[in-house]
């Protein structure tokens, strides 16, 4: 018999604010979690049969690496959750803490919702999980929630993906909302080349659909807003150079001491490989 954690209401697992010597990311998934990940969803979801999910967790093969171990607990979730995708998102998004707005950027006790991340990266584009019914607008409403309180920077990909301009709509309206964590996934999920993430090949091949919302947030009020759109600038300057110092040095007249951080952060890429161009916007933004 497993003996579950007692709380009452959704609760997520301390978490150190850097991984140890010695220590692997994927330790952020471990057993511990798994026992608070069914507790949160036993406490919403009556028919959830903790025991035997929690077993089969804790079957994953050894040696998965942090983004692995993710994976597999999702699809594990799938087994044991309702089949029908709108069902058990909402199951989902009621485990859920209550977010966290004044939180500038996320810990590493926000990894414990990984699994609920590639859950709907995985099951959630496909309308054969939902009985037919198209689930895009569900999957939005999840990440939406979901990029509160960790980032939905690794399930809003595969929408862009395969769904690009319909997931670009979306993201047009987030760049105007009120909770910073949303506006920042409108620049973080669209980076080409975010590290552990999908990569874009659409937006690396042709990055002009974007420019338009990273341009919009380059003013934004929120530092953790602005240094994404820096470094979509520095992933999509990797592959369009002269595109991204042409865009720079349009925004270097008249720019505040702010943008003018962002415009330094963007570049640095090529200023560190002594790029005549990159380096002089460097210095023309001091």
């Amino acid at each position: 018999m497993i003996s579950l954690p007692s709380f009452t209401k959704a609760t997520i697992p301390d978490a150190p604010r850097a991984i140890a010597k010695g220590s692997s990311l994927a330790d952020l998934l471990n057993d511990n979690a798994i026992y608070y990940l069914a507790r949160n969803i036993e406490i919403v979801h009556s028919d959830f049969d903790s025991e035997a999910f929690v077993k089969e967790c804790l079957n994953a093969p050894e040696g998965l690496a942090l983004m692995a171990k993710g994976q597999f607990i999702a699809k594990v979730l799938h087994q044991f959750l309702p089949p029908n995708y709108q069902a058990a998102i909402n199951i989902l998004t009621q485990t859920l803490i209550n977010a966290d707005e004044s939180s500038e950027e996320f810990g590493l006790a926000g990894f414990f919702y990984l699994p609920h991340s590639f859950y709907i990266a995985q099951y959630g584009l496909d309308a054969k999980y939902n009985d037919g019914i198209d689930p895009f607008d569900i999957s939005m409403k999840a990440q939406y929630e979901l990029t509160q309180r960790f980032s939905a920077e690794f399930c809003i990909r595969p929408f862009l993906i395969e769904q690009q301009a319909r997931t670009l709509e979306t993201l047009k309206d987030w760049q105007f909302d009120r909770n910073r964590h949303i506006r920042r996934l409108v620049s973080e999920g669209t980076r080409p080349k975010l590290p552990w993430g999908k990569r874009l090949p659409d937006i690396i091949k042709d990055p002009m659909p974007i420019l338009p919302l990273l341009t919009h947030l380059k003013d934004d009020s929120s530092l953790y807003v602005r240094r994404s759109v820096a470094n979509s600038l520095g992933d999509i300057a990797k592959d369009h150079p002269s595109l991204v110092f042409d865009l720079l040095e349009r925004w270097l007249e008249g720019a505040n001491a702010e943008l003018k951080w962002l415009i330094r952060h963007a570049v640095r890429y090529y200023a560190k490989k002594n790029v005549e161009r990159a380096l002089a916007i460097r210095i023309a933004a001091k």
